[in-house]
Formats: structure tokens, C-alpha cells, sequence
């Protein structure tokens, strides 16, 4: 199977984002159409857009950009709760046809600030059971016509979006509680890990998989992706260099190692416990920014010239994971750098 490469776009009303440039406009639609068009133009196929609260919408962003790009496969995050399922599909459909079969979905069930857009949930099995039920009604709704669904969560009577779609979008999902894996196993397509070593990663692959057998899955095999930090130059002494400058740089801003408690969100405290294991992982998987602020994609980093990189990238794929989203600051500089040097070795010749 032929791996997926994908970017990222941050999405932010504040700039810097992770170290990026503070420009005028960083997030107007002059800008981030730059860095889509970038992407096109550098080999990837499309980028992951943030969701949360406080943040531009992510489907008007990812609507305007597909309107000026050609190629480019916007990964839209998005809640249940702050879509419901009926309009969500709907708006997918739309934006499906309309962009040539480009949409692809990131269902997101994590922490945000629900009561600001009215919604709420109860503890992590019901938000867990509320994700199921709204990815099991949006397949039915994008293959299905004349729908009646009634649950614990969502209600629909005779529903059929329109216009119809022939290519349903891929719907992409993480979380590494037992209540996110059961999800996974049955509902996803693609399962998104952060970036863990390879055993940790092998682990959850193979329990994954044992999983959607155990529970029945009613679709194509589940398939696996890895969203993570980058950091490419043109030597490992450079990379490894500005990767711990990086890093003093944060431990300045932030004063002093923050307390790695215990947290909520599984997946995110699976990264900062690597710190425990060493500060380098599997030749170069970087655990130390997690201490100082780097949190999701950037609490570990793959450290290393474009070939240490790529020999690391592939070792995952050797396991079964064929979906990368890749980011690195500043972005768009980044986009270009890692398309010309990183992509060409990640690909068959």
C-alpha cells in the first residue's frame, strides 16, 4: 500500500505558533493559501488543520483554501458536539463534490471549552459513546438515503444528504484510552498515534488489530498513521544542533521543566512518561521538548539529516503505518525543505 504525506497549518489567531515566523497576515487567507499552494508544489498531498475553540473555524478554512488549490487534501479536524452529525455530513458532502473528492477527516474527542458553543459531556465513556454513534450516523448518512437513526446521543427521521456522494471522505481518529481504541477499532479509518517509539507503536498496532476482530468490524481493515515533529538539515550535526537550541530556547521561556503529573488525555501522558525511558529514542526520537512545553506532535521530535529521517519514517511504515503528517517550524520555509529533501527518499523509485 502507498503511504500518505501530509503537512500541517496551524490555524491560529495568534502568531508563533511553535517557534513559527510572526509575520503581518500570518493567518489571513493570502497567507495560509501560500503555504497550501507550497505544499502542492513540494510533493505533499495536503495538510491537517487544527480544531479547538478560540481558533477560526476549521471547515470555512479548509473550504476557502480547497477553492484555491488544485491538489491539495485539507485533513479537517473537527467535534462532535460542536457539529451535529446530520449538518457535519452534510457540509462534508458539499465541500466533497465541490472540491473533487478532496476531503479528508479528523474526528476529534478530546478536552475543549464546551460550554463556550453550548455543548457538554459527561464523563470519557459517554464522550467516547457520543464519537461512535456520530461516526456510525455520518457513514450511514453519506451512503445511505432516507435515514432513521435514534440513540442515546443523535436523532435523525428520513434523512438524506444531498448532494450524494460516491467517494465517502476517509475519517481519520486518535486517542490511546481503552475507550478511544474500541472506537477506533470499529468505527475509523485511520488511526492516528503521536510519536512514540517503535515498540509503543507496534504494541498498539497489534492490539488494534486483535481488537477490530474481536469486536467485529464491518469495514476495510483499519489503517494507521503517525503525527509528529520533523526536524530535517542538511547534516545530523546541524539538525541535532538547532534541535537543542530549540529546546533551550523553551527551557528559557518556561524558566524550568514543567511537572510532568499525571494527565487526563492518555495518549499525551504515554509521550511525556518517554522522558523517563531517555532523552533520545530509537537513534533520534527527541523526548526532552515534552519538558518544556511541547505538547501533542511536538513533545517528541525525529531529530536528523533528511536520510536519518527517512530511515526512522520508514521503519514505522515497515510496521503497517501508511498515513505521516509531518510539521516542523517555521512552516512554510519548512514545507519546502522537507518536500524537496525528506519526501523524495520516503518514496518508490
Amino acid at each position: 500500500m502507498s503511504s500518505e504525506y501530509l503537512w500541517y497549518i496551524p490555524n491560529q489567531v495568534t502568531p508563533g505558533h511553535r517557534g513559527d515566523d510572526v509575520v503581518e497576515g500570518h493567518n489571513s487567507l493570502d497567507t495560509l493559501t501560500e503555504q497550501a499552494r507550497a505544499l502542492e508544489d513540494h510533493g505533499w498531498g495536503g495538510a491537517l488543520l487544527g480544531t479547538g475553540w478560540g481558533r477560526p473555524d476549521t471547515f470555512t478554512v479548509a473550504t476557502a483554501l480547497a477553492a484555491r488549490t488544485t491538489t491539495f487534501q485539507p485533513l479537517i479536524a473537527i467535534r462532535p458536539g460542536y457539529w451535529r452529525p446530520a449538518n457535519f455530513a452534510s457540509a462534508a458532502a458539499t465541500l466533497q463534490h465541490l472540491s473533487g473528492g478532496r476531503v479528508l477527516v479528523n474526528i476529534v474527542s478530546g478536552k475543549d471549552n464546551l460550554g463556550a458553543y453550548g455543548d457538554s459531556e459527561k464523563d470519557q465513556a459517554d464522550r467516547y459513546g457520543r464519537t461512535r454513534e456520530f461516526l456510525r450516523l455520518v457513514r450511514r448518512l453519506w451512503t445511505e438515503e432516507d435515514v432513521t437513526f435514534t440513540g442515546e446521543h443523535f436523532q435523525v427521521t428520513g434523512s438524506t444528504v444531498t448532494p450524494r456522494v460516491t467517494k465517502p471522505p476517509r475519517l481519520y481518529f486518535g486517542g490511546a484510552s481503552e475507550a478511544a481504541e474500541r472506537v477506533a477499532a470499529t468505527e475509523a479509518d485511520v488511526q492516528l498515534f503521536w510519536g512514540e517509539p517503535l515498540d509503543g507503536v507496534q504494541e498498539r498496532i497489534e492490539r488494534l488489530r486483535k481488537l477490530s476482530e474481536e469486536l467485529g468490524r464491518e469495514h476495510a481493515p483499519l489503517e494507521f498513521g503517525l503525527r509528529i515533529t520533523t526536524l530535517v538539515r542538511d547534516t545530523t550535526e546541524q539538525a541535532w544542533a538547532d534541535a537543542e537550541a530549540k529546546v533551550a530556547g523553551m527551557a528559557r521561556a518556561q524558566g524550568s521543566p514543567r511537572d510532568l503529573q499525571r494527565r487526563e488525555a492518555v495518549g499525551q501522558q504515554r509521550l511525556l512518561d518517554l522522558a523517563a525511558r531517555g532523552e533520545v529514542l530509537d537513534e533520534n526520537l527527541y523526548t526532552t521538548p515534552g519538558k518544556f512545553g511541547g505538547g501533542g506532535a511536538a513533545t517528541t521530535w525525529l531529530v536528523g539529516s533528511a536520510e536519518d529521517v527517512a530511515r526512522s519514517l520508514l521503519r514505522y511504515q515497515s510496521l503497517g503505518v501508511t498515513h505521516f503528517v509531518l510539521s516542523d517550524t517555521p512552516y512554510l520555509p519548512e514545507i519546502r525543505r522537507q518536500g524537496d529533501q525528506l519526501l523524495p527518499l520516503l518514496r518508490p523509485r
